[in-house]
C-alpha cells in the first residue's frame, strides 16, 4: 500500500445516495465494504463525514437562524452519521469507534488524541464526529486538522467527480480534469477544493490532498495503493 494511515473525508450528501435527504442504507454498505478492502490490508483508517445531508448550519444563518446554533446543529447531524456509519462497518465486521468534539458520552468517546491514534494502531477504524467542536470551521477544516493530529499520510476527499477540474465539469462541458496540481496553483485559479481555513492548514503542514470519485467501486483501494486515480495537491 502507498500509505498506511489514511483520513478519508466524506460529505453528508454522499450518504444520501439517491435520495433527496437522510442516509440511504445501500450506500453506507457500499462505503463499509470499501473500507473493509483497505482494513484487510492492514491500512489505518480515520473518517470524518459532514452532516450536509440532515442539517448545515450555514444554510440555516441564510435563512435567519443564529450562526453558532446553527453550527452546534450542524455538528449533531454530523454525530447522527457517525453513528450510521459505524453500524455498517461493524455489519462488515471491522472494530470501529466514533470519536466526538462535543461531550456526548452515551453515544461516543470524547476526541483524546492518543487514544485515537491507539485505535488505529489496533486496526479500528476511528470516526471523528462533531466538527472541531466549534462553530464557524467547516468538517473539511475538522478533517485535517485531525488527519495532522493523528499523522496521517495523506487525506482523501471522496465526492461524486472523479477530481479537481479548472471549472464544474457537471456544468461545463470544456472544463479539463487535473491529474496533480500545486497548493499555489489551487489558490491562483480560484480552484474549490477545501475552504480556505482547511486549505491553507493542510498546505501549511505539507499534507497531501487527493479528490477522487468515492462512488466508483474499488476507487479507495486503487487511491490507496498509489494508481493514479483523481487528482493529488502537492506541494
Amino acid at each position: 500500500m502507498q500509505y498506511k494511515r489514511i483520513l478519508l473525508k466524506l460529505s453528508g450528501e454522499a450518504l444520501m445516495g439517491d435520495r433527496n435527504y437522510g442516509i440511504d442504507p445501500n450506500r453506507l454498505q457500499e462505503y463499509a465494504q470499501e473500507i473493509r478492502q483497505l482494513t484487510d490490508r492492514e491500512v489505518e483508517v480515520a473518517i470524518v463525514i459532514g452532516g450536509g445531508n440532515i442539517f448545515r448550519g450555514i444554510a440555516g444563518a441564510s435563512r435567519g437562524m443564529d450562526r453558532v446554533q446553527g453550527d452546534h446543529m450542524g455538528m449533531l447531524a454530523t454525530i447522527i452519521n457517525g453513528l450510521a456509519l459505524q453500524s455498517a462497518l461493524e455489519d462488515e465486521g471491522i472494530d470501529t469507534r466514533l470519536q466526538s468534539a462535543i461531550k456526548i458520552n452515551e453515544v461516543a468517546e470524547p476526541f483524546i488524541r492518543r487514544r485515537a491514534v491507539r485505535h488505529l494502531e489496533k486496526g479500528r477504524v476511528v470516526i471523528f464526529g462533531g466538527g472541531t467542536g466549534n462553530p464557524y470551521f467547516t468538517t473539511d477544516s475538522a478533517a485535517v486538522l485531525r488527519a495532522i493530529e493523528i499523522g496521517a499520510d495523506v487525506i482523501l476527499k471522496g465526492t461524486r467527480v472523479d477530481g479537481i477540474y479548472s471549472s464544474d465539469p457537471e456544468k461545463d462541458t470544456n472544463a479539463t480534469k487535473f491529474d496533480d496540481i500545486t497548493f499555489n496553483d489551487v489558490l491562483q485559479k480560484g480552484l474549490k477544493v477545501m475552504d480556505t481555513t482547511a486549505f491553507t492548514l493542510s498546505q501549511e503542514n505539507e499534507l497531501p490532498i487527493i479528490v477522487f470519485d468515492m462512488n466508483t467501486r474499488g476507487n479507495l483501494l486503487k487511491v490507496v495503493s498509489g494508481e493514479r486515480i483523481g487528482t493529488k495537491v502537492n506541494l
